[in-house]
């Protein structure tokens, strides 16, 4: 029987996918795998029990990723899960801001105990008049499974798309509109687009990256929205170039004490992926990669493993082995098994920066004799029969 544990309210539909074969445990102490959606865990001491951690959404910033790594613990996230839901409040979002839509619904509430307020909107409407988002130019920063979606809806609004993304893989780039123009530098989107949205991971390497530099590049009147991560922007930076007037307008799904109640600042509270159907797409994925990993030891969408699909196990016997990307590690493993007189009918060996993972079928029954001699081998940080 293995044993979940959910540290957030997760989504019973997908709750419901699980088989029998797994129970709900009230402590992540005692749990094979834990589900997770916004709840810190880095000051979390996981214990080795823990095999799995599936995060019911697309970023990772609270797990302890590398920790989880370590001890052999592999993390799950969703991706594309809950594009749908961010996408459409993206286009709401950049409406929105074009439209002074918030402020013109402020005025009138503010208005709304006068007896001639009919009156007062047709004489002061023309203060929150704005501009139409056809024809405008639409700059894409990321074009994974939200940004291309947002690049393809922006297309169809009449929009001119303009899609910046050097790591674009192979299955988001089929996705993209033909009518986006693929851009090679960030200054092309700052020097031409009128509107800017971002759709990147937060890393060292971007921390930051919509700064005061990058702001000096833009067009007068930029309206940029944020739906990826608070820490791509600098508010500072960002104060300024809105009281300056270069950036027009700033939508945020991701509110702090420095941007919240600022003028032509349009705060949202984290909402992008807040929509039922997301959080039963995000409950559902989650729930099935955990039980392929547990049962089969297929990884799929991890973000510190590599991924490695073998299906499921047509042999007598299964071992998953997590362990530090070092020489020899798949000479000693099958050393070791020829020594207990294994043979092996197939095997698959995949890395991903310092870690690694190997998943081999056997022709005998798999043994704990067996996994304990391969946890012996310097470097394997976990050993798993799974048949």
């Amino acid at each position: 029987m293995y044993k979940i544990h959910t540290m957030n309210k997760i989504s019973e539909k997908g709750l419901e996918n699980f088989t029998d074969k797994y129970v709900r445990v009230e402590r992540f102490e005692d749990a094979n795998a834990i589900l997770v959606r916004s709840a810190k865990m880095h000051d979390l001491d996981i214990p080795n029990t823990v095999e799995a951690i599936a995060r019911a959404g697309a970023g990772v910033n609270n797990i302890p990723l590398e920790k989880c790594a370590d001890k052999g613990i592999v993390v799950f996230n969703t991706p594309g899960a809950n594009a749908n839901a961010v996408k459409e409040l993206v286009i709401a979002s950049m409406i929105l801001a074009a439209r002074n839509i918030l402020g013109g619904i402020n005025w009138v509430n503010s208005c709304s105990t006068d007896p001639d307020v009919a009156q007062l909107v047709e004489k002061n409407k023309s203060q929150f008049a704005g501009t139409e988002i056809k024809g405008k130019k639409l700059g894409v920063i990321g074009l994974g499974a939200i940004g291309a979606l947002v690049a393809n809806s922006a297309i169809k609004l009449g929009m001119e798309v303009y899609g910046y993304d050097p790591f674009i893989s192979v299955e988001h780039a089929w996705r993209l509109s033909k009518w986006v123009k693929p851009i090679q530098t960030l200054e092309e989107i700052y020097r031409e687009c009128d509107f800017i949205t971002i759709h990147v991971p937060l890393t060292e390497s971007n921390k930051g990256m919509l700064n005061k530099e990058a702001f000096d590049q833009m067009k007068d009147g930029v309206i940029i929205l944020n739906f990826s991560r608070d820490g791509l922007v600098e508010d500072m930076a960002m104060r300024e170039a809105i009281e300056s007037g270069k950036v027009a307008k700033y939508v945020t799904d991701f509110p702090n004490s420095l941007v919240c109640g600022i003028d032509r600042v349009i705060t949202i509270p984290h909402l992008g992926a807040s929509t039922v159907e997301s959080e039963e797409n995000c409950a559902q994925m989650a729930v099935s990669q955990v039980m392929d990993y547990l049962e089969n030891g297929n990884i799929r969408n991890s973000v510190n493993y590599p991924n490695c699909d073998m299906g499921v196990c047509m042999q007598a016997g299964r071992i998953a082995i997590n362990h530090r990307n070092i020489p020899n590690m798949l000479g000693q493993f099958t050393s070791t098994l020829a020594q207990e007189n294994v043979n092996i009918s197939d095997l698959m060996n995949k890395s991903k920066g310092a870690f690694a993972y190997t998943l081999i079928d056997i022709e005998t029954p798999t043994t704990e004799e067996m996994a304990n001699k391969l946890r012996q081998i310097d470097g394997v940080l976990r050993v798993r029969i799974i048949k």
